[in-house]
């Protein structure tokens, strides 16, 4: 206990010393003089350039029709044309129906693994169907009789080696 709290009061005092210059705001200003005098990018005059040529003042719209017309124009898919195939051939407009039981009675006469029966081959040997209890109290004392470390023992004499302290 005497160990923590003479940590706490080291830790207490260090923020106390710290504290005012962690707290002490730089003056970006400044900074910013420094470095260009330096020799860095002024970004300020280079927003000034750019917003004299009109590089960020306008954004063109662009018109997707007509550059969906120029691309057909030039031979590309016409995926609207493509669609109403598909469509007219009904392969998007309906799903066929699986019938899953016959699907298995295919595949179990031409020799697939029946899991079915897999399942209750396993159910009657007991591998799925029973899991045995495991009695950890009787398993903590053939762990101790062997020697293994008393865990309960040792928490109980460090709180009393603490207490003492």
């Amino acid at each position: 206990m005497k160990a923590i709290a003479l940590t706490l009061t080291a830790l207490t005092a260090a923020t106390i010393a710290i504290a005012p210059a962690s707290y002490a705001i730089p003056d970006f200003s400044e900074l910013r003089e420094e470095n260009l005098d330096k020799g860095a990018i002024d970004f300020d005059q280079l927003r000034e350039e750019n917003l004299d040529k009109g590089v960020i003042y306008e954004v063109a719209a662009i018109d997707f029709d007509a550059l969906r017309e120029e691309n057909l124009d030039k031979g590309a898919i016409d995926f609207d044309e493509l669609r109403e195939e598909n469509l007219d051939k009904g392969a998007i407009y309906e799903v066929a129906a699986i019938d899953f039981d016959a699907l298995r009675e295919e595949n179990l006469d031409k020799g697939a693994i029946d899991f079915d029966e897999l399942r209750e081959e396993n159910l009657d040997k007991g591998a799925i169907y029973e899991v045995a209890a495991i009695d950890f109290d009787a398993l903590r004392e053939e762990n101790l009789d062997k020697g293994a470390i008393d865990f309960d023992q040792l928490r109980q004499d460090n709180l009393e080696k603490d207490a003492v302290a």
